[in-house]
């Protein structure tokens, strides 16, 4: 009897090493006898995992980018005539900073063309209202996609955790159905189980990690591009109370 539960024994670790060696633990592999509970899981986290890279590569661009040419802008408006708000370079509509001070522009245009009995007040007044309306505009433009990576990153677990709780009851279950517990009999559904709970930090953490970068540098952002509106405002009260035209 010893002779043959030895022999048991080393054709269970024969035929376990053999599943492995086929690509039984590989992904794919893994995913091909999942339950279709666990294989739905398996299939949305690494959806969302492709997803979640996605949306940093584009705003590591699209972040970057608008950082850069609004300090650019800033640089050469501040370096420009410092009397005419007409004569400024970036009037156009190719950046952040530009399309604010497009606003201004606007308005102080407006303004001239209604003549001097304009009360200065009313002017400042209406283009202080554009500018933050502008400033709320181009932060929500640049951070278009960031409640995917929130998302992602706080979902990502649970959905993980929830796989891992599905697999681990199918071995339960092929335990009791057989009643074998055996290694052979319990390591797919485990397997599977354990693999959906890394898949979901995969996809979570770089998710939570960069969602937490970008906003700080969108913070940044908005932050110039408030000090920014506030020196045009200044300028345009100082030269609104002026009468300047």
């Amino acid at each position: 009897m010893n002779l043959l539960a030895l022999a048991q024994q080393i054709g269970d670790g024969e035929a376990l090493g053999a599943a492995a060696t086929e690509g039984g633990f590989s992904f794919f592999g893994l995913l091909m006898e999942a339950d279709i509970v666990v294989k739905f899981v398996l299939i949305a986290l690494f959806v969302a995992s492709l997803w979640s890279w996605a949306v940093i590569v584009e705003k590591l661009f699209t972040v970057g980018s608008a950082r850069k040419k609004a300090k650019q802008f800033e640089d050469a408006f501040w370096t420009g005539r410092a009397d005419d708000l007409d004569g400024r370079p970036g009037t156009g509509n190719s950046d952040p900073a530009s399309r604010l001070f497009a606003s201004i522009s606007r308005e102080w245009n407006d303004a001239r063309r209604l003549g001097p009995s304009d009360d200065p007040s009313i002017l400042v007044d209406r283009a202080e209202r554009s500018l933050r309306a502008g400033v709320d505009r181009e932060v929500g433009r640049v951070s278009k996609g960031l409640g995917v990576l929130a998302t992602i990153g706080s979902s990502s677990p649970f959905i993980g955790l929830f796989g891992t709780v599905w697999g681990i009851m199918n071995a339960f279950i092929n335990i009791a159905e057989k009643q074998d517990t055996s290694l052979t009999n319990v390591a797919g559904p485990i397997a599977e189980a354990l693999f959906a709970t890394g898949l979901g930090l995969i996809a979570a953490i770089p998710a939570v990690i960069f969602y937490n970068k970008f906003t700080g540098d969108l913070n940044q952002f908005a932050d110039r591009l408030d000090t920014f509106s506030q020196d045009l405002l200044v300028r345009l009260s100082r030269r609104s109370t002026d009468g300047g035209a």
